[in-house]
């Protein structure tokens, strides 16, 4: 469970009621470029249904609602008891506080210096308790409304809070730094880790495969560090061969695509689902 998770509730609690019963869980994650989902049962530790969807280009909030209406729809979702759902917000509107300097009274003064916020934006966080860090963002609130009025009582957090948490709690304890790349339809999660210690986190957009390298290697020079002896994993929505794998091995050699732990299993109806890491990771 990631801690400091926000949650939105109705006064009469429908997850309480359904639970004896149900152990279905919704995992949404939703960002302008595309969506994921999946429905575990969480007793059996099967997914019972999955998919991601990619738009081809970046959506408004209000566009990417309409397409996450249509998903749940084709899917039936709103016919399932689902007894507990959380929606994960990939987006590049945070940033991460350490907790001895964190003020709750603050959070705009946080973001405005990397991130375009309106006067109208909702800011909340996310407390990352066993590495004294703190996630602020902005998370899409007509999305969490639409969930809302969807399926009542609900959980929301970042996608970097899930990334990290559940980066931080695998790696070994090596001493030298490792990188990891959460890859996305132009979105990139860079993440750094030595010694079980978070060094660097950033999210980037791109739109060429030239774009991609430049913000690593970047990353590596202002981090003093060696693309000759430094560990790449890369993971997402990315495999051994394609554009983007291929010149990053003209410039990292060790370099390798990331197989996490997943402890679910398909169900024998389930087609292998293209699932996002933080999806399968928020359940």
């Amino acid at each position: 469970m990631v801690t400091g998770r926000q949650s939105m509730t109705k006064s009469n609690n429908q997850s309480a009621e359904n639970s004896s019963e149900n152990f279905y869980k919704l995992s949404i994650q939703v960002s302008l470029n595309g969506l994921s989902f999946c429905v575990a049962d969480t007793l059996k530790n099967a997914i019972l249904i999955g998919e991601h969807v990619n738009f081809g280009k970046e959506l408004s909030p209000y566009e990417v609602q309409r397409e996450l209406k249509e998903v749940l729809r084709e899917h039936n979702i709103h016919e399932m008891e689902i007894s507990d759902v959380v929606v994960i917000h990939r987006n590049p509107l945070f940033n991460l506080v350490p907790k001895a300097l964190f003020d709750k009274n603050e959070l705009a003064n946080y973001l405005k210096f990397n991130t375009k916020i309106l006067a109208t934006d909702l800011i909340e966080y996310d407390e990352l308790e066993s590495y004294d860090v703190v996630n602020v963002f902005v998370p899409y609130m007509n999305i969490n409304n639409f969930v809302f009025d969807l399926f009542g009582e609900f959980e929301f957090v970042h996608n970097g809070t899930i990334l990290l948490q559940s980066l931080l709690k695998s790696v070994g304890n090596t001493s030298e730094p490792i990188c990891y790349i959460n890859v996305g339809y132009r979105q990139m999660d860079m993440i750094v880790i030595s010694r079980k210690q978070l060094i660097f986190y950033n999210s980037f957009n791109f739109h060429t495969k030239e774009d991609f390298v430049y913000y690593l290697l970047f990353s590596f020079e202002q981090l003093d560090l060696d693309p000759e002896n430094i560990p790449l994993r890369l993971f997402g929505f990315i495999e051994e061969g394609d554009e983007l794998y291929n010149i990053c091995y003209e410039f990292i050699r060790n370099i390798s695509i990331y197989i996490h732990d997943n402890t679910y299993t398909l169900s024998a109806e389930t087609k292998e689902p293209e699932l996002d890491f933080t999806v399968l990771n928020a359940l």
